[in-house]
């Protein structure tokens, strides 16, 4: 590990907002503060957001810059991404914002039921050959269904044609009607991007760079009913995200 990642390691350690709970702790221990988020962190009733997979937490960062009347909790496994937005929260003096380092499968052993207010999901690996990774599969759903209010919802922000496409034929075929649906966020004048949607992280700047569009989608998990995935054949993308190389043809 490289001394960079070390110091950034160390200094989420001091931040008093960054939450690490080690899994050998969580399995025999459990999570000391699970149900109690809004009296022993937050201090205040106001709603909690979530974003999965945070990456550097631009987008928690935004959020809570934007809206002072809700908490936001940036969540992802890996610590040194996290740092670039804790250091800039702790820098604004912000208390509104968290970041919870775990991965995404063990979230309900982070929230009671009914904790959470809404998720965000923004610019995920749409996992096209794995549908039980995707961040919007139906065993995801569900398990974002333990944490949340009834009818709360969630928030999908994609470069990815695979995993919009995707999910709207999930929510279809489990007769979910999304409140927001657009395939190109900024050119959509039916869809205008408010404040909100228009925060822009660094990886959606290079997106828009190469010409692609972005999504966004918008809807309540529904808890009456139980989900199945759609029988359906969707095209690959023809690029690959950062992480996995450029978009093909450069």
């Amino acid at each position: 590990m490289g001394k960079n990642k070390l110091r950034k390691f160390r200094e989420m350690e001091e931040i008093p907002f960054v939450v690490q709970c080690p899994f050998a702790t969580l399995a025999s221990e459990g999570f000391g503060m699970k149900g109690h988020w809004n009296s022993d962190f937050f201090h205040n009733d106001n709603p909690i957001v979530l974003e999965l997979g945070c990456g550097k937490g631009e987008y928690t960062v935004g959020l809570a810059e934007r809206i002072p009347g809700k908490n936001f909790i940036g969540i992802d496994v890996k610590g040194a991404r996290m740092w670039t937005g804790a250091k800039r929260a702790l820098a604004a003096g912000m208390t509104n914002v968290g970041f919870l380092r775990t991965d995404i499968e063990l979230i309900d052993r982070f929230f009671a039921p009914g904790e959470v207010s809404e998720i965000w999901i923004t610019f995920p690996d749409p996992q096209m050959k794995k549908v039980r990774k995707r961040l919007t599969s139906t065993r995801f759903l569900e398990l974002y269904s333990h944490i949340l209010k009834p009818e709360g919802k969630l928030h999908l922000k994609t470069d990815s044609p695979f995993l919009y496409t995707y999910t709207r034929a999930m929510a279809s075929h489990n007769g979910i009607t999304p409140e927001a649906d657009t395939a190109d966020l900024y050119g959509d004048p039916s869809h205008p991007a408010d404040d909100i949607l228009s925060i822009r992280t660094y990886y959606e700047q290079q997106w828009l760079s190469r010409g692609l569009t972005i999504k966004y989608l918008r809807f309540a998990i529904p808890r009456d009913r139980e989900l199945s995935e759609p029988d359906i054949e969707i095209p690959y993308d023809t690029y690959r995200s950062f992480s996995r190389g450029h978009v093909e043809g450069e």
